[in-house]
Protein backbone atom coordinates (compact mmCIF):
# COMPACT_ATOMS: atom_id res chain seq x y z
CA UNK A 1 0.00 0.00 0.00
CA UNK A 2 2.53 2.60 1.11
CA UNK A 3 4.35 1.65 -1.80
CA UNK A 4 1.31 2.39 -4.44
CA UNK A 5 0.82 5.37 -2.62
CA UNK A 6 4.55 6.39 -3.52
CA UNK A 7 4.49 5.44 -6.84
CA UNK A 8 1.28 7.79 -7.81
CA UNK A 9 3.16 10.58 -5.97
CA UNK A 10 5.70 10.22 -7.69
CA UNK A 11 4.12 10.11 -11.24
CA UNK A 12 1.52 13.12 -9.92
CA UNK A 13 4.76 15.14 -9.33
CA UNK A 14 6.83 14.37 -12.59
CA UNK A 15 3.71 15.24 -14.47
CA UNK A 16 3.30 18.22 -13.38
CA UNK A 17 6.81 19.50 -13.45
CA UNK A 18 6.74 18.40 -17.21
CA UNK A 19 3.68 20.70 -17.80
CA UNK A 20 4.21 23.28 -16.13
CA UNK A 21 8.11 23.37 -15.90
CA UNK A 22 9.31 22.21 -19.18
CA UNK A 23 13.14 22.78 -17.69
CA UNK A 24 12.27 19.42 -15.62
CA UNK A 25 11.43 17.80 -18.40
CA UNK A 26 15.45 18.38 -19.42
CA UNK A 27 16.45 16.38 -15.95
CA UNK A 28 19.64 18.41 -14.66
CA UNK A 29 22.32 15.52 -14.06
CA UNK A 30 24.39 14.78 -11.30
CA UNK A 31 28.25 15.13 -12.88
CA UNK A 32 30.67 13.09 -10.65
CA UNK A 33 34.01 13.85 -9.74
CA UNK A 34 36.88 12.07 -7.87
CA UNK A 35 39.51 14.36 -7.13
CA UNK A 36 42.93 14.04 -4.91
CA UNK A 37 44.79 17.05 -3.96
CA UNK A 38 48.65 16.31 -3.47
CA UNK A 39 52.07 18.02 -3.56
CA UNK A 40 54.05 17.82 -7.16
CA UNK A 41 56.77 18.71 -8.69
CA UNK A 42 56.30 20.74 -11.86
CA UNK A 43 57.49 23.74 -14.00
CA UNK A 44 54.77 26.21 -14.56
CA UNK A 45 57.42 28.96 -15.91
CA UNK A 46 59.78 26.11 -17.08
CA UNK A 47 61.65 26.53 -13.55
CA UNK A 48 60.74 23.12 -11.57
CA UNK A 49 58.97 24.03 -8.20
CA UNK A 50 56.78 22.21 -5.70
CA UNK A 51 52.58 23.15 -6.47
CA UNK A 52 49.58 21.89 -5.50
CA UNK A 53 48.18 19.79 -8.39
CA UNK A 54 44.95 17.82 -8.46
CA UNK A 55 45.16 14.25 -9.99
CA UNK A 56 48.40 15.02 -10.70
CA UNK A 57 47.48 17.75 -12.97
CA UNK A 58 47.80 21.64 -12.85
CA UNK A 59 45.57 23.71 -13.61
CA UNK A 60 43.47 21.45 -11.74
CA UNK A 61 40.25 19.69 -14.35
CA UNK A 62 37.84 21.90 -15.67
CA UNK A 63 34.26 20.84 -14.33
CA UNK A 64 31.74 21.55 -17.23
CA UNK A 65 28.58 21.34 -16.61
CA UNK A 66 24.66 22.77 -17.60
CA UNK A 67 22.68 24.59 -15.33
CA UNK A 68 20.89 23.47 -12.68
CA UNK A 69 23.08 20.55 -12.99
CA UNK A 70 24.55 19.09 -9.05
CA UNK A 71 28.03 18.83 -9.28
CA UNK A 72 29.37 16.03 -6.84
CA UNK A 73 33.58 16.28 -6.25
CA UNK A 74 34.81 13.29 -4.13
CA UNK A 75 37.91 15.32 -2.35
CA UNK A 76 40.75 13.78 -0.60
CA UNK A 77 43.46 15.65 0.89
CA UNK A 78 46.53 13.84 -0.21
CA UNK A 79 48.79 16.89 1.30
CA UNK A 80 50.97 15.01 4.49
CA UNK A 81 51.35 17.78 6.59
CA UNK A 82 47.90 20.44 6.25
CA UNK A 83 44.40 20.67 5.37
CA UNK A 84 42.75 21.80 2.34
CA UNK A 85 39.42 23.06 1.06
CA UNK A 86 37.81 24.18 -2.34
CA UNK A 87 35.96 27.04 -2.92
CA UNK A 88 33.58 27.38 -6.03
CA UNK A 89 34.11 30.90 -6.96
CA UNK A 90 30.87 32.39 -8.32
CA UNK A 91 28.58 30.09 -7.24
CA UNK A 92 26.12 30.79 -5.11
CA UNK A 93 25.57 27.42 -3.24
CA UNK A 94 21.94 27.97 -2.66
CA UNK A 95 20.80 26.05 0.24
CA UNK A 96 24.24 24.36 0.55
CA UNK A 97 26.24 26.66 2.74
CA UNK A 98 28.39 24.15 3.81
CA UNK A 99 30.16 23.48 0.41
CA UNK A 100 30.96 26.68 -0.31
CA UNK A 101 34.04 25.62 0.60
CA UNK A 102 35.98 28.22 3.29
CA UNK A 103 37.83 27.63 6.02
CA UNK A 104 36.87 28.41 9.66
CA UNK A 105 34.05 29.85 8.09
CA UNK A 106 31.54 26.82 6.08
CA UNK A 107 33.38 24.07 7.05
CA UNK A 108 36.27 22.49 8.74
CA UNK A 109 39.02 22.10 7.21
CA UNK A 110 39.58 18.76 5.29
CA UNK A 111 42.56 16.45 7.41
CA UNK A 112 45.13 15.01 5.38
CA UNK A 113 43.84 11.48 4.22
CA UNK A 114 40.47 12.65 4.42
CA UNK A 115 38.04 12.54 2.07
CA UNK A 116 35.05 15.40 2.16
CA UNK A 117 32.51 15.35 -0.38
CA UNK A 118 31.42 18.85 -2.08
CA UNK A 119 27.53 18.36 -3.55
CA UNK A 120 26.15 21.77 -4.93
CA UNK A 121 23.75 22.33 -7.74
CA UNK A 122 24.81 25.21 -10.49
CA UNK A 123 22.14 27.35 -10.66
CA UNK A 124 23.07 29.95 -13.41
CA UNK A 125 25.27 29.70 -16.97
CA UNK A 126 28.27 31.64 -16.70
CA UNK A 127 32.32 31.48 -16.61
CA UNK A 128 33.64 30.03 -13.17
CA UNK A 129 36.83 28.72 -11.40
CA UNK A 130 37.33 27.19 -8.27
CA UNK A 131 40.37 27.58 -6.14
CA UNK A 132 41.76 26.71 -2.61
CA UNK A 133 40.72 28.51 0.37
CA UNK A 134 42.89 27.72 2.96
CA UNK A 135 46.16 29.37 3.66
CA UNK A 136 47.21 30.84 0.54
CA UNK A 137 47.08 27.81 -1.06
CA UNK A 138 45.96 29.37 -3.96
CA UNK A 139 49.07 30.79 -4.72
CA UNK A 140 50.64 27.55 -4.56
CA UNK A 141 48.14 26.69 -7.60
CA UNK A 142 45.66 24.98 -6.25
CA UNK A 143 42.90 26.13 -9.01
CA UNK A 144 41.06 25.42 -12.15
CA UNK A 145 37.96 26.75 -14.27
CA UNK A 146 34.43 25.55 -13.91
CA UNK A 147 32.10 26.28 -16.49
CA UNK A 148 28.39 26.24 -16.42
CA UNK A 149 26.56 26.27 -20.19
CA UNK A 150 22.93 26.91 -20.55
CA UNK A 151 20.30 24.17 -19.12
CA UNK A 152 18.92 21.89 -22.09
CA UNK A 153 15.66 23.44 -23.57
CA UNK A 154 16.13 26.84 -22.15
CA UNK A 155 16.57 30.17 -23.52
CA UNK A 156 19.88 30.45 -25.94
CA UNK A 157 22.34 33.16 -24.64
CA UNK A 158 21.89 36.39 -26.09
CA UNK A 159 24.95 36.26 -28.68
CA UNK A 160 26.48 33.86 -30.88
CA UNK A 161 29.68 32.56 -31.12
CA UNK A 162 30.99 29.69 -33.85
CA UNK A 163 34.02 28.40 -30.90
CA UNK A 164 35.07 28.22 -27.32
CA UNK A 165 38.39 29.43 -26.12
CA UNK A 166 39.34 29.48 -22.18
CA UNK A 167 42.16 31.91 -20.45
CA UNK A 168 42.43 30.77 -17.03
CA UNK A 169 44.90 33.54 -15.99
CA UNK A 170 47.19 33.60 -12.73
CA UNK A 171 50.68 34.64 -11.45
CA UNK A 172 53.41 32.88 -10.16
CA UNK A 173 55.90 32.86 -7.71
CA UNK A 174 59.04 30.76 -6.83
CA UNK A 175 59.37 31.63 -3.17
CA UNK A 176 56.82 28.88 -1.56
CA UNK A 177 53.37 30.01 -0.54
CA UNK A 178 54.96 29.03 3.69
CA UNK A 179 57.64 31.28 3.16
CA UNK A 180 55.68 33.74 2.09
CA UNK A 181 53.05 33.48 4.83
CA UNK A 182 55.76 33.67 7.38
CA UNK A 183 57.10 36.84 5.87
CA UNK A 184 53.83 38.84 6.01
CA UNK A 185 53.52 37.63 9.88
CA UNK A 186 56.69 38.53 10.84
CA UNK A 187 58.44 41.27 12.85
CA UNK A 188 59.85 43.15 10.97
CA UNK A 189 57.39 42.22 7.97
CA UNK A 190 58.60 40.58 4.86
CA UNK A 191 56.53 41.72 1.98
CA UNK A 192 56.21 38.48 -0.92
CA UNK A 193 57.65 41.38 -3.41
CA UNK A 194 56.15 40.97 -7.37
CA UNK A 195 55.50 37.75 -9.05
CA UNK A 196 58.43 36.13 -11.33
CA UNK A 197 55.97 35.05 -14.04
CA UNK A 198 52.63 35.15 -15.22
CA UNK A 199 50.93 32.16 -16.41
CA UNK A 200 47.98 31.92 -19.19
CA UNK A 201 45.98 28.45 -18.65
CA UNK A 202 49.43 27.58 -15.83
CA UNK A 203 52.19 28.17 -18.30
CA UNK A 204 54.61 31.30 -18.40
CA UNK A 205 58.11 31.61 -19.26
CA UNK A 206 60.62 33.36 -16.83
CA UNK A 207 63.81 35.01 -17.63
CA UNK A 208 63.32 34.87 -21.08
CA UNK A 209 60.93 36.42 -24.06
CA UNK A 210 58.43 34.70 -26.94
CA UNK A 211 58.55 38.33 -28.30
CA UNK A 212 62.64 37.97 -29.05
CA UNK A 213 62.63 39.47 -32.32
CA UNK A 214 60.67 42.76 -31.13
CA UNK A 215 62.47 42.85 -28.00
CA UNK A 216 65.95 43.48 -27.99
CA UNK A 217 68.54 42.20 -25.89
CA UNK A 218 66.31 39.32 -24.67
CA UNK A 219 67.00 35.50 -25.35
CA UNK A 220 64.43 33.66 -27.36
CA UNK A 221 62.17 31.52 -24.99
CA UNK A 222 62.33 27.88 -26.41
CA UNK A 223 61.05 26.25 -23.28
CA UNK A 224 63.82 22.96 -23.98
CA UNK A 225 61.07 20.91 -25.19
CA UNK A 226 59.10 21.18 -21.91
CA UNK A 227 55.84 20.82 -22.27
CA UNK A 228 54.60 22.31 -18.60
CA UNK A 229 55.80 25.65 -20.07
CA UNK A 230 55.50 25.35 -23.69
CA UNK A 231 53.83 28.32 -25.06
CA UNK A 232 49.80 28.29 -25.03
CA UNK A 233 48.43 28.22 -28.68
CA UNK A 234 44.89 28.84 -29.19
CA UNK A 235 43.77 27.52 -32.71
CA UNK A 236 41.08 29.62 -34.88
CA UNK A 237 39.73 29.74 -38.09
CA UNK A 238 39.43 32.90 -39.99
CA UNK A 239 36.19 34.67 -40.16
CA UNK A 240 34.59 33.17 -37.23
CA UNK A 241 33.54 34.42 -33.92
CA UNK A 242 35.14 33.22 -30.83
CA UNK A 243 33.71 33.09 -27.17
CA UNK A 244 36.91 34.12 -25.10
CA UNK A 245 36.01 32.75 -21.40
CA UNK A 246 38.63 34.63 -18.95
CA UNK A 247 39.28 34.39 -15.74
CA UNK A 248 41.69 35.78 -13.43
CA UNK A 249 42.71 33.92 -9.93
CA UNK A 250 46.00 35.70 -9.12
CA UNK A 251 47.74 35.62 -5.95
CA UNK A 252 48.31 39.59 -6.44
CA UNK A 253 48.50 41.19 -9.49
CA UNK A 254 45.69 42.93 -11.55
CA UNK A 255 45.89 42.68 -15.04
CA UNK A 256 45.62 43.50 -18.65
CA UNK A 257 44.59 41.15 -21.54
CA UNK A 258 44.84 42.42 -25.38
CA UNK A 259 45.32 40.01 -28.83
CA UNK A 260 46.83 42.21 -31.43
CA UNK A 261 44.79 43.88 -34.06
CA UNK A 262 41.88 42.65 -33.04
CA UNK A 263 39.10 43.95 -31.24
CA UNK A 264 37.04 42.48 -28.02
CA UNK A 265 33.26 42.54 -27.18
CA UNK A 266 32.42 42.18 -23.55
CA UNK A 267 29.21 40.06 -23.04
CA UNK A 268 29.63 38.31 -19.72
CA UNK A 269 30.86 39.40 -16.39
CA UNK A 270 30.84 36.96 -13.41
CA UNK A 271 28.10 34.82 -14.46
CA UNK A 272 25.80 37.98 -15.54
CA UNK A 273 25.36 39.18 -18.82
CA UNK A 274 25.88 42.78 -19.72
CA UNK A 275 25.18 45.40 -22.45
CA UNK A 276 27.64 44.47 -24.84
CA UNK A 277 30.50 47.61 -26.10
CA UNK A 278 33.90 47.01 -27.60
CA UNK A 279 37.35 47.65 -26.03
CA UNK A 280 41.07 46.95 -27.48
CA UNK A 281 41.77 45.81 -23.89
CA UNK A 282 40.43 44.62 -20.84
CA UNK A 283 41.25 44.94 -17.13
CA UNK A 284 41.15 42.34 -14.83
CA UNK A 285 41.43 41.94 -11.19
CA UNK A 286 41.52 38.64 -9.48
CA UNK A 287 38.80 37.04 -9.04
CA UNK A 288 37.23 38.43 -12.02
CA UNK A 289 35.86 36.46 -14.77
CA UNK A 290 34.67 38.08 -18.37
CA UNK A 291 33.34 36.68 -21.80
CA UNK A 292 34.50 38.52 -24.67
CA UNK A 293 33.28 37.80 -28.31
CA UNK A 294 36.88 38.19 -31.04
CA UNK A 295 36.56 37.99 -34.58
CA UNK A 296 39.23 36.73 -36.70
CA UNK A 297 38.90 39.02 -39.06
CA UNK A 298 42.78 39.86 -39.49
CA UNK A 299 45.27 39.05 -42.23
CA UNK A 300 44.78 34.87 -42.40
CA UNK A 301 48.40 34.49 -43.23
CA UNK A 302 49.71 35.78 -39.69
CA UNK A 303 49.38 34.61 -36.30
CA UNK A 304 48.96 37.46 -33.65
CA UNK A 305 50.11 37.75 -29.87
CA UNK A 306 47.54 37.16 -26.86
CA UNK A 307 48.94 39.57 -24.13
CA UNK A 308 48.68 39.89 -20.83
CA UNK A 309 50.24 42.44 -18.64
CA UNK A 310 50.88 44.13 -15.39
CA UNK A 311 48.00 46.68 -13.63
CA UNK A 312 47.61 48.84 -10.68
CA UNK A 313 51.27 47.85 -9.22
CA UNK A 314 55.26 48.72 -10.63
CA UNK A 315 55.33 46.08 -13.18
CA UNK A 316 58.64 43.77 -12.30
CA UNK A 317 56.97 41.28 -14.41
CA UNK A 318 57.36 40.18 -18.04
CA UNK A 319 54.00 40.25 -19.57
CA UNK A 320 52.70 36.27 -20.25
CA UNK A 321 52.32 35.66 -24.22
CA UNK A 322 50.11 33.10 -26.09
CA UNK A 323 49.54 32.46 -29.73
CA UNK A 324 46.17 33.24 -31.83
CA UNK A 325 47.20 30.37 -34.37
CA UNK A 326 45.04 31.23 -37.73
CA UNK A 327 44.94 27.96 -39.18
CA UNK A 328 45.82 26.70 -41.72
CA UNK A 329 49.42 28.33 -40.26
CA UNK A 330 52.37 26.59 -38.59
CA UNK A 331 51.42 27.32 -34.63
CA UNK A 332 55.54 27.55 -34.24
CA UNK A 333 55.25 30.37 -36.58
CA UNK A 334 55.95 33.76 -34.49
CA UNK A 335 53.49 37.05 -35.34
CA UNK A 336 54.91 39.40 -37.70
CA UNK A 337 53.42 42.33 -35.05
CA UNK A 338 55.01 42.95 -31.65
CA UNK A 339 52.56 42.15 -28.96
CA UNK A 340 50.14 44.66 -27.70
CA UNK A 341 51.37 47.10 -25.54
CA UNK A 342 50.12 47.29 -21.64
CA UNK A 343 48.93 50.74 -20.30
CA UNK A 344 50.81 52.16 -18.14
CA UNK A 345 50.72 50.62 -14.30
CA UNK A 346 49.08 53.86 -12.88
CA UNK A 347 46.80 54.92 -15.83
CA UNK A 348 43.73 54.81 -13.54
CA UNK A 349 41.51 56.95 -16.17
CA UNK A 350 42.08 53.73 -18.62
CA UNK A 351 40.89 51.18 -15.97
CA UNK A 352 37.97 53.36 -14.74
CA UNK A 353 36.78 54.23 -18.23
CA UNK A 354 36.99 50.56 -18.72
CA UNK A 355 35.02 49.19 -15.62
CA UNK A 356 32.42 52.16 -16.14
CA UNK A 357 31.13 50.93 -19.05
CA UNK A 358 29.98 47.78 -17.37
CA UNK A 359 26.65 48.08 -17.88
CA UNK A 360 23.89 44.96 -17.04
CA UNK A 361 21.79 43.69 -20.24
CA UNK A 362 18.06 44.57 -20.73
CA UNK A 363 16.57 41.56 -18.70
CA UNK A 364 18.45 41.68 -15.93
CA UNK A 365 17.18 42.15 -12.50
CA UNK A 366 17.22 45.81 -11.29
CA UNK A 367 18.29 46.19 -7.68
CA UNK A 368 15.67 47.03 -4.99
CA UNK A 369 15.09 50.59 -4.88
CA UNK A 370 15.61 51.33 -1.53
CA UNK A 371 17.66 49.23 1.11
CA UNK A 372 17.31 48.25 4.91
CA UNK A 373 20.79 48.85 6.12
CA UNK A 374 23.94 50.58 5.03
CA UNK A 375 27.53 49.22 6.43
CA UNK A 376 30.42 51.61 5.30
CA UNK A 377 33.86 49.67 5.48
CA UNK A 378 36.74 51.63 5.58
CA UNK A 379 40.33 49.93 4.22
CA UNK A 380 43.12 50.85 5.63
CA UNK A 381 46.97 49.46 6.47
CA UNK A 382 48.11 49.55 10.29
CA UNK A 383 49.80 48.58 12.88
CA UNK A 384 49.48 45.98 15.84
CA UNK A 385 52.29 44.71 18.20
CA UNK A 386 54.95 45.43 15.78
CA UNK A 387 53.68 43.54 12.27
CA UNK A 388 51.59 44.78 9.38
CA UNK A 389 47.86 44.20 9.27
CA UNK A 390 45.02 45.42 7.26
CA UNK A 391 41.94 46.87 8.37
CA UNK A 392 38.47 47.12 8.06
CA UNK A 393 36.99 49.94 10.25
CA UNK A 394 39.81 49.49 12.75
CA UNK A 395 39.83 45.73 13.00
CA UNK A 396 41.61 43.08 11.21
CA UNK A 397 39.90 39.69 10.66
CA UNK A 398 40.92 36.78 12.14
CA UNK A 399 39.22 32.94 11.46
CA UNK A 400 38.41 31.20 14.68
CA UNK A 401 39.29 27.14 15.13
CA UNK A 402 35.54 26.22 14.94
CA UNK A 403 33.74 27.18 11.69
CA UNK A 404 31.02 30.04 11.86
CA UNK A 405 28.42 27.92 10.23
CA UNK A 406 28.42 25.27 12.34
CA UNK A 407 29.12 27.70 16.07
CA UNK A 408 26.50 29.72 14.95
CA UNK A 409 24.22 26.96 13.81
CA UNK A 410 24.17 25.04 17.05
CA UNK A 411 24.31 28.24 19.16
CA UNK A 412 28.09 28.07 21.06
CA UNK A 413 28.71 31.10 23.22
CA UNK A 414 32.13 31.10 21.22
CA UNK A 415 31.15 31.64 18.38
CA UNK A 416 31.22 35.09 18.37
CA UNK A 417 33.07 38.16 20.03
CA UNK A 418 31.70 40.55 22.35
CA UNK A 419 33.17 43.32 20.20
CA UNK A 420 31.06 43.82 17.13
CA UNK A 421 32.02 45.33 14.32
CA UNK A 422 31.17 48.94 13.68
CA UNK A 423 28.45 49.88 10.53
CA UNK A 424 30.25 52.84 9.74
CA UNK A 425 33.46 55.22 10.84
CA UNK A 426 34.02 58.51 11.64
CA UNK A 427 33.50 60.66 8.67
CA UNK A 428 36.12 62.76 9.52
CA UNK A 429 38.56 60.09 8.45
CA UNK A 430 41.18 61.76 5.93
CA UNK A 431 41.58 58.84 3.07
CA UNK A 432 44.30 60.92 1.16
CA UNK A 433 46.49 60.79 4.49
CA UNK A 434 48.60 57.80 6.06
CA UNK A 435 46.10 57.04 9.73
CA UNK A 436 46.88 59.37 11.89
CA UNK A 437 46.78 56.26 14.35
CA UNK A 438 47.82 53.49 13.28
CA UNK A 439 46.91 51.21 15.30
CA UNK A 440 44.61 48.62 15.21
CA UNK A 441 42.75 45.14 16.39
CA UNK A 442 42.08 42.16 15.84
CA UNK A 443 38.60 40.22 15.53
CA UNK A 444 35.43 38.49 13.72
CA UNK A 445 34.42 40.85 11.90
CA UNK A 446 30.99 39.42 12.12
CA UNK A 447 27.98 40.68 10.97
CA UNK A 448 24.33 39.67 11.73
CA UNK A 449 21.74 40.21 8.68
CA UNK A 450 18.52 39.59 8.92
CA UNK A 451 17.06 37.50 6.53
CA UNK A 452 15.60 38.88 3.06
CA UNK A 453 16.92 42.23 3.98
CA UNK A 454 18.05 44.76 1.32
CA UNK A 455 22.30 45.96 2.56
CA UNK A 456 23.86 48.30 0.68
CA UNK A 457 27.70 48.23 1.44
CA UNK A 458 30.22 51.12 0.67
CA UNK A 459 33.99 49.94 0.13
CA UNK A 460 36.27 53.14 0.90
CA UNK A 461 39.86 52.83 0.23
CA UNK A 462 42.31 55.01 1.86
CA UNK A 463 46.09 55.75 1.97
CA UNK A 464 48.25 53.11 3.01
CA UNK A 465 51.10 53.41 5.81
CA UNK A 466 52.99 54.66 3.45
CA UNK A 467 53.02 58.47 2.26
CA UNK A 468 51.28 58.70 -1.27
CA UNK A 469 50.08 55.00 -1.37
CA UNK A 470 46.66 53.63 -2.01
CA UNK A 471 46.15 50.23 -4.02
CA UNK A 472 43.31 48.68 -5.79
CA UNK A 473 41.52 45.72 -4.09
CA UNK A 474 38.87 43.75 -5.81
CA UNK A 475 36.12 42.22 -3.15
CA UNK A 476 34.51 39.24 -3.69
CA UNK A 477 31.25 38.49 -2.02
CA UNK A 478 30.69 34.79 -1.64
CA UNK A 479 26.42 32.87 -1.10
CA UNK A 480 25.44 36.19 -3.97
CA UNK A 481 26.00 38.30 -6.92
CA UNK A 482 25.52 42.00 -6.11
CA UNK A 483 24.68 44.85 -8.08
CA UNK A 484 27.21 48.18 -8.46
CA UNK A 485 25.54 51.14 -8.07
CA UNK A 486 28.77 53.27 -8.60
CA UNK A 487 32.40 54.17 -7.84
CA UNK A 488 33.62 57.33 -6.86
CA UNK A 489 36.98 58.99 -5.70
CA UNK A 490 37.86 60.84 -2.24
CA UNK A 491 35.66 60.05 0.63
CA UNK A 492 31.92 58.89 0.06
CA UNK A 493 29.72 61.79 0.54
CA UNK A 494 26.44 59.50 1.91
CA UNK A 495 23.60 61.07 1.62
CA UNK A 496 24.88 64.41 1.39
CA UNK A 497 25.24 64.07 -1.85
CA UNK A 498 27.07 60.34 -3.14
CA UNK A 499 24.21 58.35 -2.23
CA UNK A 500 21.79 60.38 -4.43
CA UNK A 501 23.45 59.60 -7.76
CA UNK A 502 24.57 55.89 -7.34
CA UNK A 503 22.65 53.83 -10.29
CA UNK A 504 19.76 52.31 -10.04
CA UNK A 505 18.43 51.58 -13.58
CA UNK A 506 20.85 49.35 -14.92
CA UNK A 507 23.89 48.43 -12.22
CA UNK A 508 25.40 45.22 -13.67
CA UNK A 509 25.02 42.13 -11.10
CA UNK A 510 28.48 40.83 -10.06
CA UNK A 511 30.19 38.44 -6.97
CA UNK A 512 33.29 40.44 -7.70
CA UNK A 513 34.33 44.60 -7.63
CA UNK A 514 37.21 46.89 -7.98
CA UNK A 515 38.22 49.36 -5.92
CA UNK A 516 40.40 52.10 -7.14
CA UNK A 517 42.60 54.00 -4.79
CA UNK A 518 41.76 56.63 -2.86
CA UNK A 519 38.32 55.86 -4.18
CA UNK A 520 35.02 53.86 -3.35
CA UNK A 521 32.87 50.80 -4.42
CA UNK A 522 29.17 50.50 -3.95
CA UNK A 523 27.14 47.47 -3.75
CA UNK A 524 23.46 46.22 -3.06
CA UNK A 525 22.31 42.64 -2.23
CA UNK A 526 19.82 40.62 -0.78
CA UNK A 527 20.33 39.13 1.84
CA UNK A 528 18.25 35.77 1.03
CA UNK A 529 20.73 32.97 1.36
CA UNK A 530 20.96 31.98 4.69
CA UNK A 531 24.31 30.80 5.70
CA UNK A 532 27.77 32.13 6.51
CA UNK A 533 29.71 34.19 3.99
CA UNK A 534 32.89 35.64 3.65
CA UNK A 535 33.49 39.00 2.17
CA UNK A 536 36.84 39.90 1.47
CA UNK A 537 39.24 41.24 -0.66
CA UNK A 538 40.97 38.82 -3.12
CA UNK A 539 44.46 39.02 -3.44
CA UNK A 540 46.18 36.65 -1.44
CA UNK A 541 48.30 38.44 1.43
CA UNK A 542 46.01 41.09 1.75
CA UNK A 543 43.58 38.41 3.23
CA UNK A 544 45.75 36.53 4.99
CA UNK A 545 46.85 39.97 6.36
CA UNK A 546 43.45 40.53 7.65
CA UNK A 547 41.29 42.00 5.29
CA UNK A 548 37.77 41.15 5.03
CA UNK A 549 34.74 40.57 7.11
CA UNK A 550 31.75 37.60 7.66
CA UNK A 551 28.31 38.03 6.59
CA UNK A 552 25.83 35.92 8.50
CA UNK A 553 22.60 35.65 7.47
CA UNK A 554 19.74 34.00 8.73
CA UNK A 555 21.63 31.24 10.32
CA UNK A 556 18.45 29.35 12.01
CA UNK A 557 17.05 28.96 8.58
CA UNK A 558 20.29 26.78 7.80
CA UNK A 559 19.11 23.26 7.13
CA UNK A 560 20.60 19.89 8.65
CA UNK A 561 24.97 21.01 7.93
CA UNK A 562 26.77 17.31 7.24
CA UNK A 563 28.88 16.64 10.23
CA UNK A 564 31.71 16.25 9.13
CA UNK A 565 31.53 19.84 7.50
CA UNK A 566 31.89 21.23 11.44
CA UNK A 567 33.72 17.86 13.77
CA UNK A 568 36.33 20.37 14.59
CA UNK A 569 37.18 22.76 17.60
CA UNK A 570 34.86 23.15 19.86
CA UNK A 571 31.60 21.44 18.09
CA UNK A 572 33.29 18.42 18.42
CA UNK A 573 32.26 18.68 21.88
CA UNK A 574 28.67 19.62 20.92
CA UNK A 575 28.26 16.57 18.82
CA UNK A 576 30.10 14.19 21.14
CA UNK A 577 27.15 15.19 23.65
CA UNK A 578 24.52 14.08 21.24
CA UNK A 579 23.62 17.96 20.14
CA UNK A 580 22.45 18.19 16.04
CA UNK A 581 23.69 20.07 13.88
Amino acid sequence: MRFSLLFFVCCTLMAWCSRLLPQCAAAAKARHFKWEVSNMFWSPDCEEKVLIGINGQFPGPTIRAKAGDTVVVELKNGLHTEGVVIHWHGIRQIGTPWADGTASISQCAINPEETFTYRFVVDKPGTYFYHGHYGMQRAAGLYGSLIVDVADGEQEEPFKYDGELSLLLSDWYHESIYTQMVGLSSKPFRWIGEPQSLLINGRGQFNCSLAAAHTPGTEQCTAGGNRQCAPVVFPVRPNKTYRLRVASTTSLASLNLAVGNHKLTVVEADGNYVDPFVVDDIDIYSGDSYSVLLTTDQNPSSNYWVSVGVRGRQPKTAPALAVLNYRPNRASRLPALAPPATPEWNDYAHSKAFTYRILARAGTPPPPATSNRRIELLNTQNRMDGHIKWSINNMSMVLPATPYLGSLKMGLKSAMSSARPADTFGRGYDVTQPPANPNTTVGGNVYVIEHNTTVDVVLQNANALAQNVSEVHPWHLHGHDFWVLGYGDGAFLGDAGDAARLNLKNPPLRNTAVIFPYGWTAIRFVADNPGVWAFHCHIEPHLHMGMGVIFAEAVDRVGEVPKAAVSCGATVTALMAGDHV
